[in-house]
């Protein structure tokens, strides 16, 4: 590891600092975040920025996200945006508007965009007949140019994977996948509405390796309904003879008055917050005893995965996917509530079905909301951005690439930071921010400190809890 990020390879686990400091905050998949974004001209400021891409950045890399909301069942603990149907039909009229999407988007285009990465997300992505799922590529292959090493990624369900679709995704170009696991115990499987033996995870994952996926994902919760060290242990043994290259390890957020499933739980199933924090422990020291990389937040890797390889050079990005390799990069999202950012603008989709369809009728791009930054919206988006991604940030190299006076422009945020210091989470010097290896684990609440919109807002908006 370069001397110049030494000090990422160290994590400190200190379960009284972290229960002292755990409260509720944004993940910042994006800054300003959604919850900041307003009502107004946004198609136009979309196209314009779309029209300034192709003016001044037409070879630069681009990214695609397609939002597939359909699921054949509802996971109790999801917030995801999505629509539970065991009608396959409702996802060819689905892809018609998805269509038109693509068609209103190549249109600002003199030649279609290359095209570096993709992802498909919900939703289950594999709600998707075969015949579907080759229909939407098609789409997307005709509208853009992908290139021969393009990141192709794909969230899994493996209760919902119909015959020959990991072959299908593969002779598309898919490389990377996501699968869901959260936890193998079957009590806590049935607390939530998700009955998914050990056995059928391996055989996707197993398969997908076979087929040339070169980087599985698998996504863990913590906090669920009857978990508890114990089920924790026994997944977190299972998992490990697997060895996916990437394990994300997520929070359950319990918010029932936002995410009516949520409302299918029994309060008195959910652990309590010492048990929580034990289950975080226990998880935490098994994975990095197992050999895995701290990447951040909630994310660990095999230290040979592209995804550690970016932390160790200092190239590792954010966007609304959690962490990733690309450099920073343009992204075009489609489907009901997707987020776009092009440029200086964030532009959101509509969340409802229905009113995403009704403005496709009207020959309109489907936008609700969204945000031109201003210049402290990209000041602040890039020091969090450094803080949450290389875990420090370097003064004199931020005042250059800003034409700014850091302690100045700061004040307020350095003032901020004092208490955390004192506690040991972050150094800060006249050169640099360093979040400590006790701090990294509360990196969103440093990065909270740079957030000028949740120290002025005038109500405050229910974010998930940090730990």
């Amino acid at each position: 590891m370069p001397p110049q990020y030494s000090h990422l390879a160290g994590v400190e686990f200190d379960p009284e600092v972290i229960a002292r400091y755990d409260g509720s905050g944004p993940r910042y998949t994006s800054y300003p975040t959604a919850d900041r974004f307003i009502e107004g001209p946004i198609v136009a400021q979309y196209v314009t920025a779309l029209h300034k891409r192709q003016d001044a950045r037409s070879g630069a890399a681009l990214s695609l996200y397609v939002h597939l909301p359909f699921c054949d069942t509802v996971c109790y603990y999801c917030a995801c945006n999505k629509i539970a149907t065991k009608d396959r039909g409702r996802a060819d009229v689905y892809l018609d508007y998805l269509e038109l999407e693509i068609a209103l988007i190549r249109a600002e285009f003199s030649a279609a965009p290359k095209v570096t990465q993709l992802h498909l997300g919900g939703g289950t992505p594999t709600f998707l007949t075969n015949a579907q799922l080759s229909r939407l590529m098609q789409m997307l292959k005709q509208a853009f140019a992908f290139t021969l090493d393009a990141e192709c990624s794909i969230e899994i369900d493996p209760r919902k994977l119909n015959d020959g679709t990991l072959e299908l995704l593969a002779d598309h170009g898919f490389n990377r996948m996501s699968i869901g696991v959260q936890d193998l115990d079957p009590a806590v499987q049935k607390a939530v509405n998700r009955l998914q033996p050990a056995e059928l995870t391996q055989t996707v994952l197993e398969k997908g390796r076979a087929l040339g996926f070169s980087s599985i994902n698998l996504d863990l919760i913590y906090g669920l309904p009857k978990q508890s060290v114990s089920t924790m242990q026994a997944t977190l043994s299972t998992v490990l003879t697997w060895r996916p290259e990437r394990i994300a390890l997520y929070s359950y957020a319990h918010l029932p008055e936002r995410f009516m499933p949520q409302r299918r739980i029994a309060n008195a199933d959910i652990p309590s917050a010492t048990e929580k924090l034990a289950m975080l422990k226990l998880a935490v020291t098994t994975l990095l005893a197992a050999g895995y990389v701290y990447i951040g937040m909630d994310h660990f890797a095999l230290p040979e995965d592209d995804l550690a390889i970016a932390l160790e050079h200092g190239t590792l990005q954010r966007n609304f996917q959690g962490y990733s390799t690309q450099a920073d990069c343009d992204l075009i999202a489609l489907g009901v509530s997707a987020i776009s950012r092009i440029g200086d603008t964030y532009s959101q989709n509509h969340r409802v079905l229905l009113d995403y369809y009704k403005a496709l009728d009207e020959k309109q791009l489907p936008l609700a909301k969204g945000l031109v930054m201003t210049r402290d919206d990209e000041i602040r988006r890039a020091a969090i951005h450094d803080l949450l991604c290389q875990s420090t940030l370097n003064i004199p190299s931020f005042e250059r690439a800003w034409g700014m006076n850091f302690t100045t422009y700061f004040t307020h945020d350095l003032a901020q930071l004092q208490k955390l210091e004192c506690d040991g989470l972050v150094e800060v010097t006249e050169d640099s921010i360093n979040i400590t290896p006790r701090g990294r684990f509360l990196a969103r609440i440093v990065a909270m400190r740079f957030d000028r919109y949740l120290r002025e807002a005038k109500s405050i908006t229910k974010f998930s809890r940090v730990i």
